[in-house]
């Protein structure tokens, strides 16, 4: 039921890990570390049509980002009509599409603003891995650099009146997916008079080489969240990986044993979407309904095995998004929320720099490269605003059709993913 079509591509592998976006390493949601920063200085602020160096025309529509390998970008599709998923390989220099790997599928419901191509891939020299799920199963699938497949696990059934939307990442020799599930008994969203099962909800991390189980982490299940995690380093402390839930708000694991380190040590009230990002000292996550996020909390992180309880070092709860991710660059916390509202606020703090609204309604997240934002819009118009302490929308252009994914950003140039098509934007020339 599977079938991979391959170019005869010669494919060179590094075993040196590149060292930042710049060096061609993009190779999960929002880049390194989920931060959404790239050392770029080649990515222009303002530009036109002719200056996309290529423009591509993809298999399918999707809302997972583009990531990027040396010079080869991984992005996922799905038609949404028969749900067939699609990993596609594309040769970052030229545009060309090196190799495919196709998974039939089914349909199902989800939200409306879902689709069944909504997890990003994760890459490194090994090859990508990637997440398909239906109702039945839960599927993490790892495919060379050639598209061969090296392995696959399924997790089990989901329970999830919205779908998925969770990224697997990569760290130090293991594949981490928060496989965060509903209770349909307590959701909002359950039904009078029909069933509502309940979800069950894990952290687990495999094995890179082999996908074989190196420690699963049971965690509560409540409303089913999208957020993907992070990596908190301490200064002279231990890594961490960071979750948020709706049933755990922000967890801290230890990488070697999936055990918690902490939590924040209050659920959140509703769903967490927008996936946890790290500042010195602190960590920063939240929790939204509907269209909007409700609240934001910066979270000084405890410490085990002192245990050490986190303390809470601010909280927003106005102008906070429900699905946008925040960055934190260089002393200052930018939020841009699904309205279109953005805000800079000290980091350290949470003190209000500006708040200002560049219309559109956004699902993507912002990233910063070279002192400026870059988002688009739902719509696919992309902005770009300064990133001071001064606001500024610096240029604005249609990509002339919906847009759900966040920009990727490797090797001097900026990758955009909409509906349809892949742009190629920036670099040396």
């Amino acid at each position: 039921m599977i079938r991979s079509v391959f170019s005869v591509v010669a494919v060179s592998l590094l075993t040196i890990l590149p060292a930042s976006a710049d060096d061609g390493l993009w190779n999960r949601f929002r880049g390194p570390n989920g931060s959404g920063i790239s050392n770029a200085k080649t990515v222009p602020v303002r530009w036109t049509e002719k200056d996309y160096n290529w423009k591509i025309d993809l298999p399918g529509p999707g809302h997972s980002s583009p990531v990027v390998w040396e010079n080869r970008i991984f992005v996922t599709c799905a038609d949404p009509a028969t749900a067939l998923r699609t990993l596609l390989c594309v040769d970052a220099p030229t545009g060309r599409a090196l190799w495919k790997h196709e998974e039939p599928s089914r349909t199902y419901d989800q939200h409306r603003d879902n689709c069944y191509a909504t997890a990003t891939p994760a890459v490194d020299a090994d090859g990508v891995v990637i997440t398909w799920t239906t109702p039945e199963a839960v599927m993490l699938l790892a495919l060379d650099l050639q598209g061969g497949e090296l392995w696959r696990r399924n997790l089990g059934p989901l329970v999830s009146l919205q779908g998925s939307g969770s990224s697997p990442i990569l760290y130090q020799g293991l594949v981490v997916l928060a496989n965060d599930q509903e209770d349909m008994e307590r959701s909002p969203a359950r039904k009078p008079d029909g069933p509502n099962p309940v979800g069950r909800s894990f952290v687990i991390a495999v094995d890179r080489k082999t996908g074989e189980t190196r420690w699963q982490t049971e965690t509560k299940t409540f409303m089913a969240g999208y957020s993907t995690p992070c990596v908190y380093q301490a200064e002279g402390g231990r890594a961490e990986l960071i979750f948020s839930t709706t049933a755990h708000g922000i967890m801290a694991l230890d990488p070697a044993t999936g055990k918690i380190n902490w939590e924040f040590g209050e659920p959140f009230l509703d769903r967490a979407v927008i996936s946890p990002v790290v500042a010195p000292g602190m960590v920063i996550a939240g929790h939204g309904a509907g269209i909007r996020g409700t609240r934001c909390i910066a979270v000084r992180p405890g410490s085990a095995p002192e245990a050490v309880a986190p303390t809470l070092a601010f909280e927003l709860t106005t102008a906070i998004p429900m699905v946008p991710t925040p960055l934190v660059k260089d002393g200052r916390l930018f939020l841009w929320c699904d309205d279109g509202v953005v805000s800079c606020l000290r980091v350290a703090t949470g003190e209000m720099v500006w708040r200002e609204r560049v219309d559109g309604a956004y699902f993507a997240s912002p990233v910063w490269v070279n002192g400026h934002l870059y988002n688009v819009s739902k719509k696919g118009e992309v902005v770009v605003v300064a990133a001071g302490d001064k606001f500024e929308v610096l240029h604005r252009t249609a990509l002339g059709e919906p847009s759900y994914a966040t920009p990727a950003v490797s090797g001097g140039v900026m990758y955009l993913r909409t509906s349809s098509r892949l742009f190629s934007l920036g670099g040396p020339r």
